[in-house]
C-alpha cells in the first residue's frame, strides 16, 4: 500500500510562511514524479508545484516566486516552502506521486491564511 503522508499545515497570518512535507517510501521517492496540489472550498483541485525525479520543476502562475518545491533525499520527503502567503492560498494541500502508470494521493493538510 503506497503511503503519502503530508504534514506542516496550519493557521498563518497573511504575509507569513509555512513549510509542507510529504513523506513516502524509498521506492516511491526514487522513481515517482512528485507534486503538490490544493483544493479550496467550492473549487476544483489545482496544481501548485511539481518536481520530477531529475529535478525539473513546474509552478502555478499564482505561486511563482513565492513557493518552492524541493526533494530531501535523506528524509525521503518532498517539501513545499510557502512564503508571502495570502488568504487566496487557503486550501487543503495534497501530495501526489506519479509512479509508473499509477497515481497516488495523500490525505491532505489544511492551510489557512487569515488574520
Amino acid at each position: 500500500q503506497v503511503q503519502l503522508v503530508e504534514s506542516g499545515g496550519g493557521l498563518v497570518q497573511p504575509g507569513g510562511s509555512l513549510r509542507l512535507s510529504c513523506a513516502t517510501s524509498a521506492s516511491i521517492f526514487s522513481a515517482a514524479n512528485m507534486g503538490w496540489y490544493r483544493q479550496a472550498p467550492g473549487k476544483e483541485r489545482e496544481l501548485v508545484a511539481t518536481m520530477t525525479t531529475s529535478g525539473l520543476t513546474n509552478y502555478a502562475d499564482s505561486v511563482k516566486g513565492r513557493f518552492t518545491i524541493s526533494r530531501d533525499n535523506t528524509k525521503l520527503t518532498v517539501n513545499l516552502q510557502m512564503n508571502s502567503l495570502n488568504p487566496e492560498d487557503t486550501a487543503v494541500y495534497y501530495c501526489k506521486a506519479d509512479y509508473y502508470f499509477e497515481t497516488y494521493w495523500g490525505l491532505g493538510t489544511q492551510v489557512t491564511v487569515s488574520s
